[in-house]
């Protein structure tokens, strides 16, 4: 729902203000989801129960890789080797300062976060909940793929690079057994993304 009322501002040009304001209502409606992670995470077991900042040098080195590989695609497609994305080309159609805005705050900042809860938090919570290596490789690589089908684009190559990041994104959800690193990540890849284009 989120995704469609974000395109649905993406179109419009300039950006309409109804057009926010249904961004903006289903978006809030839909963080309930995040209440409701909440909730429901006191009732799963988890082994690790420090803060997620107490690995500084994971906290680095997942920047830096994150920063990295989005900087490495972005100078693919400046150069062609790989199409952009939608919401790039229909910024490019219809640039403005609002527009610009919009997506960091939109697609930045909220979109990342619903889908790190839904796709994260919600599919290790109930269907990878086994602590087994082949669990957590099957769930690494589905969470990946739901991230890439969440952010659908009509390339096979653009497909690949976002199931890449979405399943670092798990990773890193398995490695510290909470959900804040993985948003941070999406957060600054969706971010550096915005920024490049």
């Amino acid at each position: 729902m989120v995704a469609g009322a974000f395109k649905l501002v993406t179109m419009n040009s300039p950006i309409h203000i109804w057009d926010l304001i249904l961004f903006i209502t289903i978006s809030l409606m839909v963080l309930l989801f995040i209440y409701r992670f909440n909730r429901e995470q006191r009732f799963f077991d988890r082994s690790y129960s420090g803060s997620w900042l107490n690995n500084f040098g994971l906290i680095i080195a997942s920047t830096i890789v994150i920063t990295v590989l989005r900087i490495f695609v972005s100078w693919l497609q400046s150069t062609g080797k790989l199409k952009m994305y939608h919401f790039q080309i229909a910024y490019l159609q219809h640039e403005s300062t609002l527009a610009y805005w919009f997506l960091v705050l939109a697609l930045g900042v909220v979109i990342p976060v619903l889908q790190e809860f839904l796709i994260t938090g919600f599919l290790f919570n109930y269907a990878f909940r086994k602590n087994t290596v082949m669990t957590a490789v099957l769930g690494i690589i589905v969470s990946g793929v739901l991230f890439s089908l969440l952010n659908w684009q009509d390339s096979i190559a653009l497909l690949l690079v976002n199931a890449l990041f979405g399943a670092i994104f798990a990773w890193s959800y398995l490695h510290t057994q909470t959900i804040w690193m993985p948003i941070y990540l999406a957060v600054l890849n969706s971010v550096i993304l915005i920024i490049m284009t």
